[in-house]
């Protein structure tokens, strides 16, 4: 899986950018199609937001979370996008 890790109004650290990208490849343990991630941290005035996008087998998914620190936020949209994997996964194998 492909990670990218960008960051808009400020220079994420290197630190940071390996917190983001480890709980997103926590993500393959769900499922493991995933071809190619990417991670948005958006410093606001007193909010961290981060958005992550998946795309799998030509479907994206997305998860956003608000917080006061990136990595209060992070977790959160990774759980997001692991119950939408989860669904995701049961409605493909549903189907066949």
């Amino acid at each position: 899986m492909r990670v990218n890790v960008s960051a808009r109004h400020f220079k994420a650290s290197d630190k940071l950018q390996k917190f983001a990208t480890n709980e997103v490849m926590r993500l393959t343990k769900f499922y493991d199609s995933i071809t190619d991630s990417e991670i948005i941290l958006d410093w606001q005035k007193s909010n961290k937001l981060s958005e992550i996008i998946l795309n799998v087998n030509g479907t994206r998914l997305t998860a956003t979370d608000t917080s006061s620190d990136f990595y209060k936020s992070i977790p959160k949209t990774v759980d997001k996008l692991e119950s939408q994997l989860r669904r995701y996964k049961g409605k493909l194998y549903k189907k066949t």
